[in-house]
């Protein structure tokens, strides 16, 4: 963490290789939660790049007691829901997944990896981001729980809500059975 403090010292000081190396650094999770929460990659990396603008613009309000990741995968997770709630509010056709027919075929990792993808992207948004701070990013719940200024108590209602829609989700499409109590 000292490392990440000298980091945003330098970018404060103006350093602009400084601003480019916290970019190279923080860009894998940042444009990986962007991409699990919108399920588009042309909108993750516009989200990813303001998400950088914003905390860069607003490296003087970090707490640096406090680890920098969980405070920029936050920033990211906003603009996500931001961009997400505008989403909702246009209108759109119905979508093809809907109009496919309903075929079974036997789980594959690929099949697998689309369902979760739908099913995370059918989800309240703040139950999808918890959900992929905690599996994708490995941060622990007090981590969230600071980075959202939420209780930790919360945090875990809104992980475990989301497990239970994403199975209930892959139970529906048949991609797990009925019986299956992995994500419960």
């Amino acid at each position: 963490m000292t490392d990440e403090r000298q980091l945003v010292e330098r970018c404060l000081a103006g350093e602009q290789a400084a601003v480019a190396e916290l970019v190279e650094r923080f860009r894998s999770p940042v444009f990986g939660l962007a991409v699990r929460m919108l399920g588009h990659r042309h909108d993750a990396e516009d989200v990813s790049q303001e998400s950088f603008v914003r905390a860069i613009r607003g490296l003087r309000n970090w707490d640096r007691t406090r680890d920098f990741l969980p405070w920029l995968l936050a920033i990211v997770g906003n603009r996500c829901r931001t961009l997400l709630a505008v989403r909702r509010r246009r209108p759109h056709g119905q979508a093809l997944v809907d109009q496919l027919p309903d075929v079974r075929p036997e789980p594959s990792s690929q099949l697998l990896a689309e369902e979760v993808q739908l099913g995370l992207s059918a989800m309240r948004s703040e139950y999808r981001q918890v959900f992929l701070l905690f599996h994708d990013q490995e941060l622990s719940y007090q981590e969230i729980a600071d980075s959202l200024a939420k209780p930790v108590g919360t945090i875990k209602t809104w992980v475990h809500r989301a497990r239970r829609e994403l199975i209930e989700h892959l139970r529906s499409r048949g991609v797990v059975e009925e019986s299956t109590d992995a994500l419960r």
